[in-house]
């Protein structure tokens, strides 16, 4: 097992909030789709509680507000609980007063509920960025400290390949970034943090890169990855694109023992332990 400590972080959404769903499943219809976030965040606990694992988990203020025990159980388990926003809008889609709005509705619902102070933010798909310069301003305004919510990579959805790489406080606005981990090979930066690469590429790549950022980089890797992802019976969507059908079902009966071997290879931890500087107080 790696000696250095590591992030685990865990986007707690239900299938049907994926953004690339979102052409196939209006909202209208998420109150009567079946919910299966709950039980498939469950195992996801005790998997951790079985390693001695803890990790941040950023809860959809939908989901919170429908499972509130599930949100309670994660504060009892020693875990951090951080926000997710409420409705998974991109923030781009959003807006400037309609992202305060969302940020400030999901973090008092988040509150009240865990009972504990909710200091990080993840914005959904990652879509802080440079089309956003307003972003980190209303996130600290709002009582935030810190958000992993930039993607220094390319991508067809999200991403700012040109952001930092690694942990930052911005001078700006005083947050601070925690963005997921990359790793930097022939001149650009690659996904090496979870997610759909994680399903799609053989566990050995993903914990050579991990080793990589250890040994070249010398920090600590911030992994992600959703509940829906180790729930290879969750229920399928008709008429998906052979692109959006391929990205999010590929090898979701493999997720769930490849992240037990995660468990085993690294050392993890909160966000707010294995970075102590996000755990700074928040803003009044």
């Amino acid at each position: 097992m790696s000696e250095l400590p590591n992030a685990l972080t865990v986007d707690v959404e239900d299938y049907f909030h994926v953004s690339a769903l979102a052409p196939h499943i209006p909202r209208s219809r998420w109150p009567r789709m079946p919910c299966r976030v709950e039980r498939n965040t469950e195992r996801i606990l005790e998997a951790l509680e079985a390693r001695g694992a803890r990790a941040t988990f950023f809860v959809l203020g939908w989901v919170a507000e429908r499972h509130p025990v599930l949100v309670r159980r994660i504060v009892d388990g020693g875990h951090e609980l951080a926000s997710h926003g409420y409705g998974h809008r991109r923030v781009g889609e959003l807006g400037e007063r309609a992202f305060r709005e969302d940020a400030v509705r999901a973090r008092e619902l988040l509150e009240q509920i865990g009972g504990v102070a909710v200091r990080g933010y993840r914005a959904p798909s990652f879509s802080i960025g440079a089309r956003t310069p307003w972003a980190h301003r209303v996130l600290r305004e709002t009582g935030h400290r810190y958000s992993s919510s930039v993607y220094p990579v390319r991508h067809d959805h999200y991403g700012d390949p040109e952001a930092p790489r690694f942990p930052h406080q911005r001078e700006d606005d005083g947050v601070m970034e925690l963005p997921v981990t990359t790793v930097r090979l022939f001149g650009r930066n690659w996904p090496a943090a979870g997610g759909g690469y994680f399903r799609l590429l053989p566990y050995a790549v993903s914990r050579r890169c991990l080793q990589r950022v250890h040994a070249a980089d010398r920090r600590p890797c911030i992994f992600y990855f959703h509940p829906w992802e180790i729930d290879p019976g969750q229920p399928r969507q008709p008429g998906l694109p052979w692109k959006t059908r391929f990205r999010h079902y590929l090898n979701l009966e493999r997720m769930e023992p490849r992240l037990h071997r995660l468990l085993g290879d690294f050392r993890w931890d909160r966000l707010d332990r294995v970075f102590p500087g996000a755990a700074g107080e928040a803003a009044s």
